[in-house]
């Protein structure tokens, strides 16, 4: 069982309220939308567990969510998107991962949690674990890239409580803060699926845009694990931060990447970024080169030169529905020392309009993270799950 490293009261069913403190999002808009209130702990039914949120990071996801920029009507880069949202909300029925967002509901991907409670006939054994939530799903098995998501598809970590299946939670026994584990489910996810599907290895030149992200930094730091030789793309104001977690070159990102590094001197693209730069990044790509992303940060509509695709036998590798070998792999490598997690901030729970708003400035380097309030123990307190 892991070490239990969490702050404030452990959860006893006995004691405790049957409500809890969460976020809850209305529906497509703007911060207006992110609603601090108390609603219902939730109740287990077969095969899941409740869990005591410890501590939640903040992504691009939730921000993406809230104002629906997965909408094929949305055209503009996520921090245009959000304040086009702020002045005028529309509802989008195509603006979730899977089509229509189920609002109201709670969002938050990113779970570091303790297991308080679990359904009947569930391994009672896991009580007390501080564990991390694989957040994507694959409810039809490995087999189908079908996927749902935590805080996207249903409700999520930013709460006091969140319910999830048994089998998506992954106990972790390591020093790390609640905070820093924290950061790692959706963002290092993400990364480590990406670098498992390009097969990345050693010797390879590997090309790594907004390396000053949640994502990015991930990336740099999971291909350099494997070997690869490194060259990221950030901000002037964070170049020496992102030198800081081992990438071999820097490149300010208003330079000419295709300049800089030349046609045909780049095995793997990861580019999570898109927008106008999307050309040239295909360029430096050797012949057989991969191109792989799961976002679109600078914008999700790009023009892309066919004969460079074609002529270069480039593969373009999309990145949503993470493979079955990519949590227990993340595990793995926490417990082994093998990855440093990056903690900008932490906010409390309500704040979570505040850190949203802060997180899309892009001033910051590595991860935010909410922190849920204590629970009420007293003895005036009764009922439960």
């Amino acid at each position: 069982m892991a070490e239990t490293h969490a702050s404030g009261d452990r959860f006893d069913p006995n004691k405790c309220d049957t409500r809890m403190k969460a976020v809850v999002t209305t529906e497509n808009g703007g911060y207006d939308k992110l609603a601090y209130r108390e609603v219902p702990i939730p109740k287990l039914a077969a095969g899941e567990v409740l869990l005591q949120v410890l501590a939640a990071g903040v992504n691009n996801t939730e921000i993406n969510t809230r104002v629906g920029w997965y909408s094929s009507t949305v055209t503009e880069a996520t921090e245009d998107a959000a304040r086009a949202e702020e002045k005028t909300a529309t509802e989008k029925t195509d603006g979730g991962w899977n089509k229509e967002t189920p609002f109201p509901f709670i969002q938050g991907t990113d779970c570091c949690g303790r297991v308080a409670a679990v359904a009947p006939g569930g391994d009672e054994s896991t009580i007390g674990a501080r564990v991390l939530v694989r957040s994507c799903m694959r409810p039809r098995g490995f087999g189908s890239m079908e996927n749902i998501w935590m805080g996207s598809d249903f409700d999520g970590a930013f709460a006091q409580f969140v319910k999830v299946p048994a089998g998506e939670i992954f106990a972790v026994d390591c020093g790390w803060s609640d905070v820093e584990l924290a950061t790692i489910p959706c963002a290092y996810g993400t990364a480590e699926n990406m670098v498992h599907r390009a097969g990345v290895y050693e010797g390879q030149h590997v090309l790594i845009t907004g390396a000053s992200g949640g994502v990015g930094s991930a990336v740099v730091q999971l291909v350099k694990r494997r070997g690869a030789t490194v060259t990221a793309i950030t901000g002037k104001a964070k170049m020496g931060k992102v030198m800081s977690i081992g990438p071999d070159r820097v490149i300010e990102r208003n330079e000419d990447v295709l300049a800089v590094l030349g046609e045909y001197s780049v095995d793997v693209v990861f580019d999570n970024v898109a927008g106008a730069a999307f050309g040239n990044v295909l360029k430096v790509l050797k012949r057989g080169g991969l191109y792989v992303s799961s976002g679109a940060i600078a914008g999700p509509l790009v023009t892309l030169d066919m004969r460079t695709f074609y002529l270069k036998d480039l593969t373009l590798i999309g990145c949503t529905a993470w493979d079955e070998a990519v949590f227990p792999n993340l595990i793995d490598y926490i417990e082994r020392g093998e990855l440093q997690p990056i903690v900008a901030k932490t906010f409390s729970l309500e704040q979570i309009a505040e850190a949203q708003r802060e997180f899309l400035k892009k001033e910051h380097f590595g991860n935010f993270v909410l922190i849920p309030p204590p629970l009420d123990v007293s003895a005036d307190n009764k009922g439960g799950n």
